[in-house]
């Protein structure tokens, strides 16, 4: 299958959280890609991506296809504009958000590696979320405990 990633109909979010209104679309099932994922999304004026987050087992991309949109990384804030590509390492260092400051719609497509099993860290709500088959949690992080506590 082949498709234009400036032409591509996209879905809003049913759930829409107030300032995180957006559209996407993944392409990663329709391609029948086991290895691989890619999304593609549309900020309107004014909105937000995803929070502020890092994975801790996958690397992401982001590529902006259209408009220009503030970038948020440990490195702080920087506007990408349409062409220009960023690179989101597994870990602390990869953390990242997006919105739409301009006053035009801004569309990315966020390419990454298919996780079968996921670890997700929020630092700005301290939140977590782990998954895997059968299998999905999100909480807050808390104090650590050694390895052997709880277990008989």
């Amino acid at each position: 299958m082949i498709w234009n990633l400036r032409d591509l109909e996209l879905a809003a979010d049913p759930s829409p959280v107030a300032g995180h209104a957006f559209s996407g679309r993944s392409l990663t099932r329709e391609a029948g890609a086991k290895l691989t994922g890619l999304g593609v999304y549309e900020l309107p004026p004014g909105e937000k991506h995803w929070p502020y987050h890092f994975e801790l087992g996958e690397e992401e991309w982001l590529i902006v296809i259209e408009g220009e949109v503030v970038l948020r990384t440990p490195e702080g804030e920087r506007t990408m504009v349409a062409g220009d590509v960023a690179c989101f390492v597994a870990g602390a260092a990869g953390a990242h958000t997006v919105r739409n400051d301009s006053g035009g719609r801004a569309r990315f497509a966020m390419p990454s590696r298919e996780a079968h099993f996921g670890a997700t860290i929020y630092p700005d709500s301290g939140k977590f979320s782990i998954g895997g088959p059968g299998f999905q949690h999100r909480g807050y992080l808390g104090d650590a405990v050694p390895y052997w506590e709880g277990e008989a």
